[in-house]
């Protein structure tokens, strides 16, 4: 029997507007009938995946996950059970919809709660390709809302405008996997990738090369590939993390069969590397609710599903009889040991676009992806647009690769949405100046403006890592190498004066509130105080970033100075090989006399799970991680900048530049 494709849906249920008035919001939920009209009434932007489903929540992985449906919100308003037991069928909010972590767990609880139709301003890459895969509708066309309240059955084309041919496909079927199997029956096909020879950016080459020609033989490769082609393309690696293998394992057997088998699992990869730290932090309220248990079982699931299958755990180590930490964050794990210049690396975490500074098409992707991924070892893929950003000149003393980012975010085009799904190419003599970490800096966030990922072109100072790093010749290496051709086309080019940008920080909420130092210093009268100062997570714990705590602590030192009386300091490594890095350094003994609380490697107060999350809403953090939404380290207000601003503002006790040390 064919597998049937939807030619129309009917939404039931009610509309439930996420509006910034919390008392509307709260009347609504309670079945209230309020008018609301998103032209006059200030709709919600930029609800991340930890709002929709925090960190907790994420310890589960089946319809629980609807009963937490949206209760990370701000503000506080939405309880639990609130979506589920509401009779909700449609949501709507502002701009920015599903922006964060590639959690599949955030659609997959507003589906399990009843909602089939997600309508928002913008809707970020990975959130929205979650929705399609399991089944969720979106769209950016509030004009739909009035035919949801008439109860007219809808063309399912109206959820399909602006798609590829394979997104429009998944959708009609209901997800992935049915489309999926439908295609492994011959019932629909892809279309072939037909792009005459053009010349192509650095990830349009890495894509063409990898693009799946013939399913049945294996074949890949094509001429050329344009933005807006659809195809699958062949992964080289492919991992996930213990927050999301149990959800991707569950996902695999009722998709594919108890008995299906994970296709080359010598390039598929596992790491317990999120909730390394979580006992230490959990609030009693958590640990009363049996958390404990449930967030353990995450990392049991982990282990048997990698033993099944024959694939590598990259787990937790111990030291002197107690486990002291993981071996790695996935991403820091990646650059050292997995990924090369020109292969597909797919991760289930949005930061899997780190792994672009050694010039590898790396990106995040959910739980159903991934799934589909370790049977087929193919991902789906609608070529991107690529933003170009030409770095020249040179940095500043005391400004960092992590000051790049923040003032790039800040940007309109950023802020506007605009940059929604592109890829960000970093190129020029400034980013080649640049050594590997800092290059990983610019990458892995990349996702923070909603990009698709970030990339830089691979050269000698990639060849000669690769070549220290894991022994590798340095010849086979140069003959990976992809370079972007002589007239690409890019949807947007920009020029950036490095030697003009100064140290940035962006205020609680949003990683694109950057502002300058010295004009948040004017606002306040240089006077944020802190009580904590976080240094580490896979953008914040490099080998570089090391160097950097060590600058300024060094400094402060010598001076007889100490990290400040009711200040916390925590310096993460993201890898046990580079807290081996620090030891050969001097850096722990140094950081050790600075105050520094010393944390083994772990994602840890970046997503809540490990010393250094704030604990009441009035503490302020000022935080080496990438990203600051609402609640996702702690009740308390983040403020992100570069390792030299945190190790600086830890000594002083507020947000200072390095410079006052």
């Amino acid at each position: 029997m064919a597998i049937p494709r939807k030619t129309s849906v009917r939404i039931p249920g009610k509309i439930l507007y996420l509006t910034e008035d919390p008392g509307s919001l709260e009347r609504q939920l309670r079945g209230e009938a309020v008018d609301v009209d998103p032209e006059r009434d200030a709709l919600v932007n930029n609800i991340s995946t930890d709002e929709l489903t925090p960190g907790w929540v994420c310890y589960y992985y089946d319809e629980t996950l609807a009963r937490y449906c949206l209760v990370g919100l701000r503000g506080g308003v939405i309880q639990r059970d609130g979506i589920k037991n509401g009779g909700f069928g449609v949501i709507v909010s502002g701009r920015s919809k599903g922006c964060g972590s590639s959690r599949e767990t955030a659609p997959y609880s507003e589906r399990e709660a009843g909602v089939r139709l997600v309508v928002a301003r913008s809707i970020e890459k990975i959130y929205g390709q979650n929705c399609q895969n399991i089944g969720l509708l979106t769209t950016t066309d509030f004009g739909v809302l009035d035919r949801v309240r008439r109860g007219e059955d809808i063309p399912i084309a109206e959820f399909t405008k602006g798609l590829d041919p394979i997104s429009a496909a998944v959708v009609e079927y209901g997800g992935l996997f049915t489309y999926n199997r439908a295609r492994l029956a011959g019932e629909t096909t892809p279309p072939a990738v037909t792009t005459a020879p053009r010349p192509m950016t650095l990830c349009e080459k890495i894509i063409a090369a990898h693009a799946i020609v013939d399913a049945k033989t294996g074949a890949i490769g094509v001429p050329a590939v344009k933005p807006g082609d659809a195809l699958f393309v062949r992964t080289d690696v492919r991992f996930s993390h213990e927050y999301v293998t149990a959800m991707a394992d569950s996902l695999f057997r009722e998709g594919a069969g108890a008995d299906a088998v994970v296709a080359e699992p010598e390039s598929v990869f596992a790491f317990r590397d999120h909730l390394t730290f979580l006992d230490q932090i959990m609030p009693e309220a958590h640990v009363k609710l049996g958390l404990r248990e449930q967030a353990a079982s995450l990392a049991t699931v982990q282990e048997t599903f990698t033993k099944r299958h024959g694939i590598k755990l990259y787990g937790e180590v111990v030291r002197d009889g107690k486990t002291v930490g993981s071996e790695a964050i996935c991403h820091n794990k990646v650059i050292e040991e997995l990924a090369l210049p020109g292969q597909v690396v797919a991760g289930t975490d949005s930061h899997t676009c780190m792994g672009g500074a050694i010039g590898c098409f790396a990106f995040g992707v959910g739980s159903t992806d991934m799934a589909n991924a370790w049977l087929t070892r193919d991902i789906r893929v609608a070529v991107p647009h690529t933003a170009r950003f030409n770095l020249h000149g040179t940095l500043r003393a005391g400004v960092t690769a992590k000051d790049v980012m923040l003032y790039l975010l800040s940007q309109p085009f950023w802020k506007s949405g605009e940059g929604i799904g592109k890829v960000l190419e970093f190129a020029g003599e400034g980013v080649r100046a640049m050594p590997l970490d800092e290059r990983a800096t610019l990458t892995n966030m990349a996702v923070e403006a909603g990009g698709f990922t970030g990339i830089v072109e691979a050269d000698e100072v990639i060849v000669d890592y690769l070549v220290a790093q894991r022994g590798l010749a340095a010849d086979d290496v140069r003959a990976r190498i992809v370079k972007a051709d002589a007239g690409a086309e890019y949807f947007a080019t920009f020029d950036v004066d490095l030697g003009a940008l100064e140290p940035m920080v962006a205020t609680p909420g949003d990683p694109r509130n950057g502002v300058p130092l010295r004009t948040l210093a004017e606002a306040t009268g240089g006077d944020v105080k802190i009580d904590i100062a976080y240094g580490g997570s896979c953008t914040g714990g490099k080998k570089v970033d090391m160097d950097l705590y060590a600058s300024v602590l060094s400094r402060a030192v010598a001076k007889g100075q100490r990290v400040a009386d009711g200040v916390q300091l925590f310096i993460q490594f993201g890898s046990q090989d580079i807290r081996r890095y620090a030891e050969q350094k001097g850096y722990i003994e140094i950081f050790t006399k600075a105050g520094a609380e010393l944390v083994d490697p772990s994602c840890g107060a970046c997503i809540k799970a490990g010393p250094g999350v704030s604990t009441r809403a009035d503490q302020v953090t000022v935080s080496a991680i990438n990203r600051n939404f609402p609640g996702r380290s702690g009740p308390g207000h983040v403020y992100l900048a570069s390792p030299l601003v945190v190790a600086a503002s830890a000594i002083a006790g507020k947000i200072v530049s390095p410079e006052a040390i």
